[in-house]
C-alpha cells in the first residue's frame, strides 16, 4: 500500500484530504494528523477493530488504551457518564490545548478502546487542522505518531519515517509543538484524572506533560495526590 500526504496549506488540498480521511476512517485505517503537541495517529473511536489494528501499529497492548480526541468541547456530554465541576474548569482553562482529561465514560457506548476500566481519557486540540478533521469526521482515538518506546513525531517526515506505508494517509500541518517550549514535562499533553471525583477521590495526575500541574491546581481546587 502507497501512502499520501496532504498538503493542508491548500484549502482545496485539505478538503480533499478530509474527505478520504472519512473514507478510510470508515474502512477502519489509521491516519496521522498534527495537534498542537505532537503528530498523532488515529482511528474511528467507536471501531474496536480499528482500535486494535491501531494499537499493534503502535507496537502496545490493551493495557495501554489511546485517548480519544473531539473538534469542540460539546462532544464531552455524549461521551461521559458525568462532567464533573473541577473538570469542567480544566476544560475552561485549557481546552483547545495541551491537557487531557480522564473522565468515567457513558456505560452505553459501543466502542472498546482497550482496559480503561470504564474510563474515557478526551481532549480537543489546539491546532486548526485537527480540529477542522475532527469535526469532520467525529471522535478519534489518537496516540503520538511513534512506535511505542520512540521519540513522538514532531513534523509529518517523522511520521512518515514511523508507519511509511503502513498508514496511508498523513496531514502535513508543518513541525508542532512551538507553543509549549518551557514544557516541564515530555512533549505530549498532560494527562490528570477525574474518574474518581464523584466517589470522593483525589485529582491524579498520570502524565507529567506539556501544562504544569501547578497550573492544573490553581484551576481545579480540591484535593490533588501527590
Amino acid at each position: 500500500m502507497s501512502y499520501e500526504i496532504v498538503d493542508t496549506g491548500n484549502a482545496e488540498s485539505l478538503r480533499e484530504g478530509i474527505e478520504r480521511a472519512r473514507e478510510l476512517l470508515s474502512e477502519g485505517h489509521s491516519i496521522v494528523i498534527p495537534t498542537d503537541t505532537v503528530y498523532g495517529v488515529g482511528c474511528d473511536a467507536f471501531s474496536p477493530t480499528a482500535v486494535n489494528d491501531l494499537l499493534a501499529l503502535k507496537g502496545r497492548g490493551r493495557h495501554m488504551p489511546p485517548p480519544v480526541l473531539v473538534g469542540s468541547a460539546e462532544e464531552v456530554p455524549r461521551l461521559v457518564s458525568n462532567i464533573p465541576a473541577g473538570a469542567q474548569a480544566l476544560m475552561d482553562a485549557f481546552w483547545p490545548g495541551g491537557v487531557t482529561i480522564v473522565f468515567r465514560a457513558l456505560p452505553e457506548l459501543t466502542w472498546d478502546l482497550g482496559d480503561t476500566q470504564g474510563t474515557v481519557a478526551l481532549r480537543m486540540p489546539d491546532h486548526p487542522v485537527a480540529r477542522e478533521l475532527l469535526v469532520s469526521t467525529g471522535p478519534m482515538a489518537v496516540s503520538s505518531a511513534n512506535v511505542t518506546g520512540a521519540l513522538p513525531a514532531l513534523n509529518v517526515d517523522e511520521a512518515v519515517a514511523h508507519f511509511g506505508d503502513r498508514v496511508p494517509l498523513y496531514f502535513d500541518g508543518g513541525p508542532v509543538g512551538a507553543s509549549y517550549p518551557d514544557a516541564p514535562g515530555n512533549a505530549g499533553s498532560t494527562i490528570v484524572d477525574a474518574s474518581a471525583l464523584d466517589s470522593g477521590g483525589p485529582w491524579r495526575v498520570i502524565r507529567h506533560g506539556v501544562v504544569p500541574e501547578d497550573s492544573l491546581r490553581q484551576v481545579a481546587r480540591g484535593e490533588w495526590e501527590n
